[in-house]
């Protein structure tokens, strides 16, 4: 045991359970943790508004596995943040919140302390997978080591943890805890044989794949070449499986095709998703009687969908077993098959995005292997890249599915950026979306992040536009304009470019990921797209 403060304390402890990024701003109740930072071997990354460290963080926890963790001070600030702490829960992304919170010792009532907030606990306990308040300084290593074991097993959540501002300076003898090991789920063995079985009398299986598959990519393109089995992915399963594969159909469950495919299978092995209508769009689809079901967590084990066999374990000991007890199954049409279902999810895409087919085709020669894509909800992510724009890696389409927030992109990518320098990043972002975190251009400018970031313009809140009038109501407050976004860039120290059509977008990326900044990369939609959305 060795004396220190809070903030020392809550250092050594991160450090502990393997962090090596933290991302966040110092404001005056949380100095005691940035002293303690500045001593460590942990990074510090500033960023310019606690959303935008939030979803950074979250990027960083998508691309590495490892929970992200986003420091901010109390009140305001972590309220900043609670946004990017809902997209984390409604996508399983485990981010871990830290905070200051006001004294021990402060009146129950309030007394008009600086960042006082009602009850700052409770706000983010109606957030996140649970709030835990601190009450001593030898009690923050342990409750470190157990949001760690819980944002590592079962579904990832993300956890928020408070301290009060005065146990951060206090001193007193403190135990490092050692990070809880815990070995993942598997499923009940005659389970795995039932599903087993099933799938071997199966005659047209299909396998859906979800964000809860990512860290599974081997097992799962294994289990599908066993089964010779085509692969259908959602929005946040994108990339787990190469969709260059043969056996790809690719993502975007919610197209006609995919609907029709899934209701003539006569067996749909799902692994990590949740079915959600954020998913399907358009109303379930029936799956229980031929569904083979994959879920860590058993409370979503029949949410959306009650399967015919209930496989509760963790995505990638789960289909170890799988692959255990399966035996090749032999098709030698099965990548025919595969090439005719992809044909009817980008025929369906093609008609959805048509007015982005053409930014895609001239996105898609620089993304390669190492590429990860960051999306804002915006109409050219969710129309155009998610099913018409090809993902080569586990973590390679970064969008905030659930919740759809919007500024979700830009830090999300300068997380992922920092998560993994080797990798091309790119940014796309919507005219609307960009300005909730335009801020952050400053910081991955002065991270010198060679970060492409494409800012597609229609001029407002296109699909709200939309909604409108197809509700006949009366259109407005949706329309936006006057933004020189690349002089915006360049005054925040990236460059800034304006791409006068989708042709020299092909050009303008790959340039930008040699460049020794950020580029944004300005291109308005061209008269007939704008009309159409």
């Amino acid at each position: 045991m060795t004396s220190q403060n809070g903030g020392q304390a809550l250092v050594a402890a991160l450090a502990a359970h393997g962090v090596d990024t933290v991302f966040g701003i110092p404001g005056t109740h949380n100095l005691a943790v940035y002293a303690a930072l500045a001593d460590s071997p942990i990074r510090s990354v500033l960023t310019r508004h606690e959303q935008g460290a939030g979803y950074a963080a979250d990027g960083y926890a998508r691309v590495t596995g490892k929970p992200g963790v986003c420091l901010t001070t109390t009140g305001p600030a972590i309220l900043n943040a609670a946004a990017a702490a809902a997209q984390a829960w409604s996508d399983s992304v485990p981010v871990l919140f830290i905070s200051p919170a006001l004294p021990l010792t402060h009146p129950g009532r309030g007394n008009g302390y600086l960042h006082e907030v009602k009850n700052q606990q409770a706000a983010l306990e109606a957030i996140v997978s649970y709030s835990h308040r601190v009450t001593s300084v030898a009690e923050i290593p342990r409750a470190i080591a157990y949001a760690f074991a819980a944002m590592r097993s079962g579904r990832p959540r993300p956890v928020h943890i408070e301290i009060p501002v005065d146990i951060l300076d206090a001193e007193a003898d403190v135990r490092i805890v050692a990070p809880v090991e815990s070995a993942p789920l598997a499923a009940p063995p005659h389970a795995v044989t039932d599903a087993a079985q099933r799938l071997a009398a199966s005659q047209s299986p299909v396998l859906v794949v979800g964000g809860g598959a990512r860290s599974a990519a081997p097992q799962v393109r294994a289990l599908a070449e066993r089964l010779s089995a085509p692969v259908i992915t959602t929005t946040n399963g994108k990339g787990v499986l190469d969709e260059d594969h043969p056996l790809s159909v690719g993502a975007g469950v919610h197209h006609p095709s995919v609907r029709a495919v899934l209701e003539t299978a006569d067996c749909v092995l799902a692994i990590g998703t949740e079915f959600a209508p954020s998913d399907f769009w358009y109303g379930p689809v029936e799956l229980d009687d031929k569904l083979i079901r994959v879920d860590v967590d058993p409370t979503s084990m029949t949410t959306n969908a009650d399967p015919a066999i209930r496989l509760l374990g963790d995505a990638g000991t789960t289909v170890l077993q799988l692959l255990d007890v399966t035996k090749m199954r032999e098709d030698s049409g099965a990548h025919e098959r595969a090439a005719s279902l992809r044909q009817g999810l980008h025929a369906d895409a093609a008609a959805e995005g048509a007015p982005w087919l053409d930014m895609m085709a001239a996105i898609a020669p620089a993304v390669d292997e190492s590429t990860v894509i960051a999306g804002d909800s915006t109409m050219a992510c969710y129309y155009g890249a998610l099913s018409n724009l090809t993902v080569h890696r586990p973590g390679g389409f970064l969008y905030p599915t659930g919740q759809g927030t919007l500024g979700y992109g830009l830090p999300a990518a300068i997380g992922a950026s920092v998560a993994d320098p080797d990798a091309r990043v790119l940014a796309i972002l919507g005219d609307g979306g960009v300005m909730f975190t335009l801020p952050e251009l400053a910081t991955a400018a002065q991270l010198r992040l060679p970060l492409p970031i494409v800012v597609v313009d229609n001029g407002g809140y296109g699909e709200i536009r939309n909604e409108m009038a197809d509700r006949g109501d009366s259109v407005h407050s949706v329309a936006l304009g006057g933004i020189d976004f690349p002089a915006v860039a360049r005054a925040m120290g990236c460059h800034g470019r304006t791409v006068e059509s989708s042709g020299e977008l092909t050009d303008a990326i790959t340039a930008a990921f040699d460049a020794d900044r950020p580029t944004l990369l300005h291109i308005r939609e061209n008269s007939r797209a704008t009309q159409q959305v």
